[in-house]
């Protein structure tokens, strides 16, 4: 897969000097970004001539295998990016590289910073050190805390991929497809799944706005004429769902989304949302 365009021009501008000290990536494919940064990574610090893929020189091997000593990938810790797991990155990059010509670390889903884990991070973004390069990346730019997209610059990069593959690789599928089959399900127990599914794992405002997004393109690929082989066998607990129906559903997660912009309570906000699904 060829690199974006947004994401090879890093390679002009770090042989340019214009490259900046923290990136803000915005994409539909996180593991996809990363596997492509690594690419830009090796092209600037190879060791012998760069061809793509290069995994035979000792740097490029170890960059490829998460081993260099220089090169940090932050996941989050059950659901959130931990504050301990900053002040890792902080000690591990308190002294100049050896093996790279800089420091580079990538915090995937960045939106999963904490409170604590976030003003952690703040700190090492005010006072930039010249050998230190971050990207942090993200699904949905306006989940990540402002006060870390403010302090870096922004790349938005979209890959080509059927809308269904991207769904299915999406971490919020599976409880966004379980709500879903619950709410279509007509049980007048319903409203109780907001308890026992959601809240107790789920309970953040960006937790919600990903799941009622991942709702809306499941409905949107029901609502395709035809569906191939993983979307049928995927999607077989709503394939009974008619046209109307799923019309029907589509309309009120719109509705609710757009009213998660504003301060709800989320907990009335769901119970709401669960009454008028299943009328």
């Amino acid at each position: 897969m060829e690199i974006p365009s947004e994401l090879s021009k890093l390679t002009t501008l770090y042989h340019e000097s214009r490259l900046a000290h923290a990136y803000l990536i915005e994409t539909n494919n996180q593991d996809q970004c990363i596997r492509d940064l690594k690419e830009i990574i090796k092209n600037i610090n190879c060791l012998s001539e760069y061809k793509e893929g290069c995994s035979n020189c000792n740097l490029c091997n170890l960059l490829e295998n998460n081993y260099l000593p220089s090169f940090i990938i932050i996941e989050k810790e059950t659901n959130t990016i931990k504050k301990e797991q900053i002040l890792e990155l902080k000690t591990r990059f308190s002294t100049m590289p050896i093996y790279t010509k800089e420091n580079i670390y990538i915090i995937k889903e960045a939106e999963k910073l904490n409170a604590e884990s976030a003003n952690t991070m703040l700190k090492f973004l005010e006072e930039p050190e010249d050998h230190i390069i971050g990207f942090f990346i993200t699904n949905n730019i306006n989940n990540v805390i402002n006060t870390i997209k403010s302090r870096c610059e922004t790349l938005k990069i979209k890959y080509k991929t059927e809308e269904s593959e991207d769904l299915f690789e999406n971490s919020y599928f599976a409880i966004a497809k379980q709500y879903l089959s619950k709410l279509c399900s007509n049980n007048e127990f319903t409203i109780m799944i907001n308890r026992e599914d959601i809240l107790e794992e789920y309970n953040t405002r960006n937790d919600i706005v990903e799941i009622f997004n991942t709702m809306l393109q499941i409905l949107r690929v029901l609502k395709k004429k035809k569906r191939n082989e993983e979307e049928s066998e995927q999607l077989k607990e709503l394939a009974e769902l008619k046209e109307e129906q799923i019309l029907q559903k589509e309309r009120i997660i719109v509705k609710y989304i757009e009213e998660l912009q504003f301060n709800v309570n989320i907990e009335l906000f769901l119970d709401r949302f669960v009454i008028e699904m299943s009328d």
